[in-house]
């Protein structure tokens, strides 16, 4: 006769005092002449196989919540106890892309040796040479032939950008693998316009596939959100951009910060990318010299500016040198800036102006924040929604309104405290985004699991019988 003689806690709590076992503690146990029944913990998400000596198995699957389990027996015969094992291991992550700091910075750091999430490592690209900047990139993963072959290695993907790389029909092939195969998709919108794009319709195209078809939507900002919701009338879940600059530099820098004599305003055209506008350099220019003991500097990367580059812009490049030597600015042509360049360069301004005519979010002003730079931003896209330090000037037709970005200058070089989070606020924040991912991915995966459900009625059912 099969009875059972114990209860499971699918979502017991913790006890107060004293340190939980450790995540991932397994054994063969018995409740026989044991008082108390013994406990074992069980991260969230975990997968419980129950094994019968006679060798019948069975799962059950946890929730989103971490959990002990008092007595981990569901059945038994007097003759044949059962025995339990507790199984855990984090959900793996097919994340295009994985190797961006972005992606990386979502993870717990003290978690490494055992993730609640684990990201697959980014496929060599397919077809083509890898980015200069970004060696993910084409993404591999994003074809429906690479789901196909590797369905099994993940349990859901998750899309953040570099999809640019493909057409709609693609996307739409993808998509239909993924549901093929019962993989959940997430995607986080960064982007409602393709800052590398001079027509944002192919961009537009692309989101008129993912935002409907996705799982689940993540946006960096309530007004993104809003606007998903206008466009597509789907609800965006909101979860701010975690740091970009590593802890330990972001302590260092901003402990370390003295405004000095002399204050600086910095203008980084980068590669010129179509959403960079140096229209925005004249009045900036005029704005710095009524100001005193303000000076501003403008850095771009070399390749607009060498005649023997197939990226060389004569025009620009003339105006940058003329501005340079009636002493406008200080002009610095340099090549891609390594991370700890990035950091350096970001903290030895007062303000980072940001020149975009277009674009929704920015990574940049989050890693200036970091270092503790005030940064201006324009009235386009959803930048001021990232942080309350920031100063908005307005574009207009002909580049920008000056008197408006001459009160943003202002306004930011009155400021006595250092904007943004501090590397605890990071962390706390950090720690926050981790959980919150998991959360999102455990439920998911529980919700593509139509028999789950019913198996957890199942045993509960036994156990109360």
């Amino acid at each position: 006769m099969v009875r059972p003689y114990t209860q499971v806690l699918l979502h017991g709590e913790a006890p107060s005092s004293g340190p939980p076992p450790p995540a991932g503690s397994a054994g063969v146990l018995s409740s026989h002449g044991q008082s108390p029944a013994p406990k074992i913990f069980v991260p969230a998400c975990s997968a419980f196989l129950v094994q019968c000596t006679a060798g019948t198995w069975g799962h059950i699957h946890t929730g989103i919540h971490p959990a002990y389990v008092q007595d981990p027996f569901i059945y038994s015969t007097e003759e044949n106890p059962l025995s339990f094992i507790a199984e855990s291991r984090p959900i793996r992550v097919a994340s295009v892309p994985r190797s961006q700091i972005y992606i990386r910075h979502l993870e717990v750091p003290e978690a490494k040796n055992s993730p609640m999430v684990l990201r697959l490592p980014d496929p060599p690209p397919d077809g083509g040479a890898r980015s200069r900047q970004s060696g993910w990139w084409p993404p591999a993963m994003l074809s429906a032939a690479w789901v196909k072959d590797h369905h099994e290695d993940f349990d859901v993907m998750h899309l953040h950008f570099g999809f640019d790389a493909i057409g709609p029909q693609q996307m739409r092939e993808l998509v239909a693998e993924l549901r093929r195969h019962r993989k959940p998709l997430v995607y986080t919108v960064h982007d409602l316009i393709n800052p590398h794009q001079q027509d944002p319709a192919a961009h537009r195209a692309l989101l008129d596939v993912l935002i409907p078809e996705a799982d689940t939507l993540i946006t960096l900002t309530s007004g993104a959100a809003r606007e998903i919701h206008d466009r597509w009338g789907v609800h965006a879940k909101v979860l701010p951009h975690p740091h970009v600059v590593d802890f330990e530099t972001m302590e260092r820098i901003r402990a370390s910060r003295d405004p000095g004599p002399c204050r600086r305003i910095g203008v980084h055209l980068k590669s010129l990318r179509p959403n960079m506008d140096p229209r925005i350099l004249a009045p900036l220019a005029r704005i710095t010299a009524r100001l005193p003991r303000v000076k501003l500097q403008v850095n771009i990367h070399t390749q607009p500016m060498n005649p023997e580059h197939a990226e060389y812009q004569p025009q620009l490049a003339r105006m940058l040198q003329a501005g340079a030597e009636a002493g406008q600015w200080k002009l610095v042509v340099h090549e891609y800036f390594s991370e700890p360049e990035l950091f350096a360069y970001l903290a030895s301004l007062d303000i980072s102006v940001l020149p975009y005519r277009f674009g929704t979010h920015s990574g940049w002003l989050e890693a200036a924040l970091d270092v503790g730079t005030h940064v201006a931003v324009p009235d386009c896209g959803h930048y001021t929604d990232q942080d309350a330090s920031l100063a908005q000037f307005r574009l207009t037709s002909g580049g920008v309104d000056e008197d408006s970005l001459d009160q943003a200058v202002r306004s930011l070089l009155r400021r006595k405290d250092l904007p943004g989070l501090d590397a605890t606020g990071r962390r706390i924040q950090r720690q926050y985004l981790a959980n919150t991912h998991h959360e999102v991915y455990a439920e998911l995966m529980i919700n593509r699991q139509p028999d789950a459900s019913n198996h957890l009625a199942d045993i509960r059912g036994h156990a109360d019988a």
